[in-house]
């Protein structure tokens, strides 16, 4: 796990391996709040590498030094098989020791690694392109619905939140996520939306913002110097924890996010969401917008012109039924299993 959104991914696919009595060797990268995350769902990891900045060349040095540290893991466990969402690092390392790498992924403009194939591809249905095929050695398989379709429907609203983060019944709740201003895909145009937005928010009445800052240096820092007295009167809330992010969608308004997974979870919840996104469009979500699912602010204008500031009526008995898109992938894991040669 190398990123905040595949705490709760992986954790319903571990808990369906382990069912199935497969021993699950967890590591977690020192970075953003993935090992908040970890904690919060007591998941039993080793930590590994941390996160290098939006430096091209640190990027690349950073994902070789990771490999070399995974390395004393993997060759101490001897797993036979290794699944990723999209970790270079292991799937360099699996490459170089000769393990199958199952890649998931779900954002078809990642930069992949050259000279390297997984041994499968497995990502949400809308991606079906079938020239992905040549990038793995057993082809590309999909599964149903979006990656959010894996974990939303286990999910129990908690009322706790509301005290914990003191969200005001009376006004209208808006959770905002910055955009990933160090990710490789990263557009500066996202970060001039995201300025408009707080700005557009701030100013209008009866509504509280909920920040979630991707980093406690750059993104929290800025908030708090560009608006302080919108953090000092509670017009603006981050967060002093690790918060569950389908818990606090859910008892949102609305959902305003600069990346891709808070949207997709809040477009699985029936949520009304925003996106501020500006890098190449992924087919999920030109899928999401086509649907009415996902709105997309492209413009300054876009943001008063599109953004209904609305209160929503929220069913606290509300269930999302079972999630065939984690037993496909599961299945998936374990036929790639049965390839494998008995010892």
């Amino acid at each position: 796990m190398d990123n905040s959104p595949h705490v709760p991914f992986f954790f319903p696919i571990i808990k369906e391996l382990e069912k199935k009595k497969h021993s699950v060797i967890l590591t977690a990268r020192d970075t953003f709040q993935v090992l908040g995350l970890a904690n919060y769902y007591k998941l039993d990891y080793l930590k590994v590498g941390k996160h290098y900045g939006a430096n091209k060349f640190l990027k690349v040095l950073g994902t070789i030094w990771r490999s070399v540290q995974l390395a004393g893991v993997i060759l101490k466990h001897k797993p036979d098989i290794s699944i990723s969402h999209g970790s270079r690092s292991l799937i360099l390392l699996s490459s170089m020791l000769g393990i199958p790498t199952v890649l998931l992924f779900d954002y078809e403009h990642s930069k992949s690694l050259p000279l390297v194939k997984p041994v499968l591809g497995l990502s949400p249905e809308v991606i079906n392109d079938p020239h992905l095929a040549k990038h793995f050695k057993r082809g590309h398989r999909v599964y149903s619905g979006i990656k959010e379709d894996v974990y939303v429907p286990a999910f129990k609203p908690d009322c706790s939140i509301v005290q914990q983060l003191n969200l005001r019944e009376d006004d209208i709740v808006v959770t905002i996520r910055p955009p990933a201003s160090e990710a490789h895909y990263h557009n500066p145009d996202s970060d001039k939306l995201f300025m408009r937005v707080v700005e557009f928010l701030g100013h209008s009445s009866g509504v509280q913002m909920i920040i979630l800052p991707r980093n406690e240096k750059t993104q929290k820092d800025l908030v708090y110097k560009t608006w302080p007295r919108w953090c000092k009167e509670g017009k603006i809330t981050i967060p002093d924890r690790v918060v569950d992010g389908l818990n606090l969608i859910w008892h949102s308004d609305l959902v305003i996010s600069g990346g891709g997974t808070m949207n997709r979870e809040a477009a699985a919840l029936g949520i009304p969401v925003y996106s501020i996104f500006r890098g190449t469009l992924g087919a999920v979500d030109r899928y999401l917008a086509e649907r009415g699912r996902l709105i997309m602010i492209k413009t300054q204008e876009d943001v008063e012109a599109k953004i209904r500031l609305v209160k929503r009526r929220k069913e606290t008995g509300e269930t999302f039924g079972d999630s065939l898109a984690l037993k496909q992938i599961v299945i998936a894991i374990e036929e790639e299993l049965s390839h494998l040669p008995l010892s």
